[in-house]
């Protein structure tokens, strides 16, 4: 079997064009910086961000047409190679790589059309499911299983072989792994997964008697997301939904975007600092979603999604003939319900508000918070396993 490679064909083209887009946005934000200081405002409030003019301005523009240039030919040299190479099996190292990049810039990936942009895609066994040839699969239940990672994860971080997917198989489930895109929307990634949902549904090769979710972190927002898209265009999927198991899932967004979003306003608020907001705008819409955890497109179409402004949310209960079950966890100290697992706060990961409209934990069938567990460790822990079997060996609600 041939050796799997860290670098495929098409990584190159991709890297190329992120060092391209890199070059002009350094250029960009050097030019502004330099026509602030040429224009000598005061301290704070907002100045025009104009170009440069002159001989400045030609240098600037001069360097943005070549890195153009450049990158066009190099972009018309590479695509014809893609072709022509043959690409081996993917690295674990490669899937981890292009699962952070996605995760950072992945909306962007996917807006410029770069080869590195990952499209969302389901695995059984280590390898990609063919919807056509599902009915070779070795293992196949009419119980499914649907594992969904979180943010610049993939299926791998879960810990296989031994995740709690394989561990589960005994109970009659056949675990399949949805790898995706997690820099894009959560609303977009919802629509995905629950069209992606309901051509797998339609391609099993059996009459399917049950599926559970079991989502970490982003995962979970992107399958409720999935759920209302699925009610609101009557997916089949959505009836043979009985479960749905949420690790550490930012219910009511993340405390460290909102202090990213805080550290823009202030960059913003000084014209000789509001070119280097650019690089934290760098972040993805999938990172920014987490702030709140906006889950509809509507919450965030309309408004620039790095302006200072309030929750955007609407009430979005779970579903009424779903179990869902909360994991969250929790470190020592005074401060522990607000650091959590390190990046979700106990109270997000069990959708507490104060406003009972937006109160998932009453509407949970169960709860379980861990101790001196991280969020990265929700991914395949003993005590959570426990937990999840014995949650799993339940009757589904309704029967």
């Amino acid at each position: 079997m041939p050796k799997p490679e860290h670098i495929h064909p098409a990584d190159v083209r991709g890297l190329s064009q992120l060092v391209i887009d890199a070059t002009l946005g350094i250029t960009n934000l050097v030019e502004a910086l330099h026509s602030t200081i040429l224009r000598i405002p005061a301290p704070l409030g907002q100045i025009a961000d104009r170009p440069t003019s002159g001989i400045t301005g030609l240098v600037y523009t001069s360097i943005r047409m070549i890195t153009g240039l450049v990158g066009g030919s190099l972009d018309l040299a590479l695509a014809p190679l893609v072709q022509i190479l043959r690409t081996r099996e993917s690295s674990p190292e490669r899937d981890a790589a292009l699962a952070i990049i996605n995760g950072v810039v992945g909306d962007y990936l996917q807006q410029q059309g770069n080869p590195l942009a990952l499209p969302m895609s389901l695995w059984i066994d280590g390898q990609m499911v063919d919807l056509q040839a599902l009915d070779q699969l070795a293992q196949q239940s009419s119980k499914i299983l649907v594992i969904i990672h979180g943010l610049c994860l993939n299926e791998q971080h879960w810990g296989q072989p031994d995740d709690y997917g394989q561990r589960l198989i005994d109970l009659g489930y056949t675990p399949v792994y949805v790898r995706y895109n997690t820099g894009l929307h959560i609303s977009t990634n919802g629509r995905t997964f629950a069209e992606t949902l309901a051509a797998l549904s339609a391609a099993w090769p059996q009459p399917i008697s049950e599926m559970v979710i079991l989502a970490h972190s982003m995962g979970g927002l992107v399958t409720r997301s999935a759920c209302e898209i699925a009610i609101d265009e009557q997916h089949a999927w959505f009836q043979l939904l009985r479960r749905i198991i949420f690790l550490g899932s930012p219910h009511h967004g993340s405390p460290w975007e909102r202090i990213g979003n805080w550290v823009d306003m202030l960059l913003r608020s000084s014209p000789y600092s509001a070119a280097f907001a650019r690089l934290g705008q760098i972040r993805s819409a999938g990172i920014t979603d987490l702030r709140y955890g906006t889950l509809r497109d509507a919450e965030w179409d309309a408004t620039d999604r790095f302006a200072p402004t309030g929750d955007p949310r609407q009430p979005l209960p779970f579903p009424a003939h779903v179990a869902c079950y909360l994991v969250a966890s929790r470190s020592g100290g005074m401060e522990a319900e607000w650091w959590g697992d390190g990046l979700v706060p106990v109270a997000s990961a069990l959708g507490r508000h104060s406003d009972p409209r937006y109160d998932l934990e009453s509407q949970a069938a169960g709860v379980w918070v861990g101790e001196q567990i991280n969020h990265i460790e929700l991914l395949n822990h003993e005590a959570i396993y426990a937990q999840i079997r014995a949650w799993m060996e339940e009757p589904p609600k309704g029967v």
